[in-house]
């Protein structure tokens, strides 16, 4: 068995680590710096108990994006020299965001070991290659994101580190081929155990879904399917779980080769980036002559996130979680028992609320961040979640998850079409969306972003959207000037949140403007890019009349647009004449 030594290595702070909530994410060259990646995982361990840390089992794998590879070795020999036991790495470096969560809650390794937490290399629906973006994280025993108290004690150590430890001599593992490899230390055996990345995730997938009833659905020639993983970590789920074990077609995949750059693209499932899902599926400039198919789906780069299309037919991520949430106890049978409440993050539009009360069910509105999500599940008061960002999930794990939600679209397609495989028609994607409309009324919404805005440009426009908010007889003065046919602001405020579960409170989570017929104007900077600031601009119209539920959503939301954009004087503060992405 080969030995290892442990080196003390002599660092010193490095300014602009603090981790948002999903990690630290920068560009490829900033986490090349001497020492600059180092520094953090030290940091990471450091805030760690010691029980956690010495003795324990650590995940460590990623989405398969540029430097995941060394970044997976150094971490290793880092882990070994911080007295971690053992590493388990999916096979490749390859696991999804929602499985890493998975595997922490549910895998048991062959000695009995269970793992205490993970470090998940991503920078998830941002672009890879080497002058794109990277990401560090580290995940709990619950499987779920590290919670502020730890992120806030990682970036303190940041601040104050003077030295790393590294098992230097560490020969670097073969990460393709799974089986174990063992090394001895001052502390004793080391093991590092590359396993399969699919096995676990599909095992939880098969113990909460019908696949019997899917399989049905998928084999029906009338009902044809397309899942795009947009060369993200999807891909080494895809194959397993839709042809292997559901029995679609391989053609029904498209670009699910998990590649280090993403194949050039950029690996978030929406309708600027997905081009070739959208155009598949009919929703693209130029119409195909072929028909498209009556499904389609995307995942992104770390496969969390999802985007749901019918044929010629959007489903916007707000809809989407409503209308999972409305369907889940007769389609799913992990909801059979019924649900224990449902949550959407606060920008995401009322659509679940209405569910909610309509099925008598526990609602709560979170900020953005999928912890405070897992905070009301690991107290039993949640099932089913969801944010506007193309985010939707449930408790089976601790954070979203992309594959989940196309499951849990087809398990509501085979429900509605179970009596109806070998009819006229199928009941489609866009008829499911209609009839919850139908039922509920619908929430037009839009989403603006503007990518890359100058940092000080961005506060002080949303500084001005506060100080307006003093005076609300002044911004409806304003609004009737822009718009006369847009109703009165009721109330306006930042949205601030306490926990029920710890009592934490969570200040400045975004501006909102409410408005007396159930509209909203919500404005946040998000902390997901690696430069510069993003503006996320939310625009939302309810509408009950079953005559209007079938607008165009833009033309529907026409004059909240042009009231947000002059409201907050967007132009003026950012030098933008038009957003970088319209979701």
């Amino acid at each position: 068995m080969v030995m290892f030594k442990v080196s003390r290595v002599q660092t010193t702070p490095i300014d602009g680590q603090k981790p948002g909530t999903s990690g630290l994410r920068k560009k490829v060259e900033v986490f090349k710096q001497p020492n600059y990646s180092q520094n953090f995982v030290q940091s990471t361990f450091n805030a760690l108990s010691a029980d956690k840390v010495r003795g324990a089992t650590l995940v460590v794998s990623g989405d398969g994006r540029y430097f995941s590879k060394d970044a997976i070795q150094m971490i290793i020999k880092m882990a070994a020299a911080n007295g971690v036991r053992r590493v388990w790495v999916g096979q490749n470096g390859l696991l999804s965001t929602p499985a890493v969560s998975a595997v922490v809650r549910e895998r048991i390794g062959s000695d009995g070991s269970k793992a205490s937490g993970a470090f998940i290399l991503t920078a998830s629906h941002n672009p890879g290659g080497p002058h794109e973006d990277f990401g560090i994280k580290y995940n709990m025993e619950n499987g779920g994101p590290a919670p502020e108290a730890i992120t806030d004690k990682i970036y303190e150590n940041t601040k104050t580190i003077k030295e790393y430890l590294i098992a230097e001599d560490l020969p670097d593992v073969d990460i393709s081929a799974i089986g174990m490899t063992s090394f001895a230390g001052p502390e004793g055996q080391f093991d590092i155990d590359v396993f399969d990345s699919a096995s676990d995730y599909v095992k939880l997938m098969k113990s909460i879904f019908d696949f019997q009833s899917i399989q049905k659905l998928l084999s029906s020639p009338k009902f044809t399917f397309c899942f795009d993983a947009l060369h993200g970590v999807a891909g080494a789920y895809a194959k397993r779980i839709f042809v292997d074990e559901l029995g679609a077609e391989e053609i029904s995949l498209l670009n699910c080769v998990p590649k280090e750059d993403f194949g050039g693209g950029h690996p978030d499932p929406n309708l600027t980036y997905a081009k070739e899902l959208v155009a598949c599926m009919g929703l693209g400039k130029s119409n195909s002559q072929d028909e498209p198919p009556e499904f389609g789906a995307a995942a992104d780069g770390d496969a969390d996130r999802n985007m749901i299309l019918g044929k010629r037919f959007f489903v916007t991520p707000s809809d989407s979680v409503a209308i999972i949430a409305a369907n889940a106890v007769q389609s799913i049978p992990y909801f059979s028992a019924g649900l224990k409440g449902v949550a959407r993050s606060m920008p995401t539009s009322a659509a679940l609320d209405v569910v909610a009360e309509h099925l008598n069910l526990k609602f709560f509105e979170v900020p953005t961040g999928w912890k405070f999500f897992g905070n009301l599940m690991d107290a039993g008061l949640c099932s089913i979640c969801g944010e506007e960002s193309f985010g939707t999930g449930s408790d089976h794990i601790r954070e979203k998850d992309g594959i989940w939600a196309v499951l849990a679209w087809l398990s509501i397609l085979a429900y509605k079409n179970k009596e109806n495989l070998s009819g006229e028609k199928l009941v489609t994607v866009e008829d499911i969306v209609r009839q919850h409309w139908a039922t509920y009324g619908r929430h037009y919404y839009t989403r603006y972003d503007y990518e890359n805005v100058d940092a000080g440009a961005a506060k002080e426009l949303m500084a001005y959207l506060v100080k307006l908010q003093s005076s609300l007889s002044e911004v409806n003065k304003i609004i009737k000037e822009i718009r006369s046919d847009v109703s009165n602001v009721v109330n306006a405020d930042e949205f601030e949140y306490k926990d029920p579960v710890d009592g934490s409170i969570s200040k400045h989570q975004g501006i909102r403007y409410l408005f007396e017929d159930g509209s909203r104007l919500v404005f946040r900077l998000s902390g997901t890019g690696s430069e510069g600031a993003t503006i996320r601009l939310y625009i939302e119209q309810y509408e009950k009349d079953p005559l209007k539920i079938g607008r165009d959503s833009q033309e529907a939301l026409s004059p909240l647009v042009e009231v947000a954009l002059k409201l907050s004087k967007m132009q003026e503060f950012t030098g933008r004449t038009a957003p970088t992405v319209i979701t």
